[in-house]
């Protein structure tokens, strides 16, 4: 499983819309995402665990 890049294009609700660096969108539940995403901010996935990238 190889490592993807995101950036948080809009948070709405529950959910978050991500867009890997690919340009593919992926919407993620805010419950999976770690605590204190913001809009605009970069994360890692590795293994369906995310990180914030600083």
């Amino acid at each position: 499983m190889e490592e993807v890049f995101y950036t948080v294009k809009q948070i709405s609700g529950d959910y978050a819309l991500l867009v890997s660096d690919e340009g593919i969108e992926n919407q993620v539940a805010i419950a999976l995402l770690p605590h204190g995403i913001d809009e605009g901010m970069r994360l890692k996935c590795f293994m369906f665990e995310y990180e914030i990238v600083e």
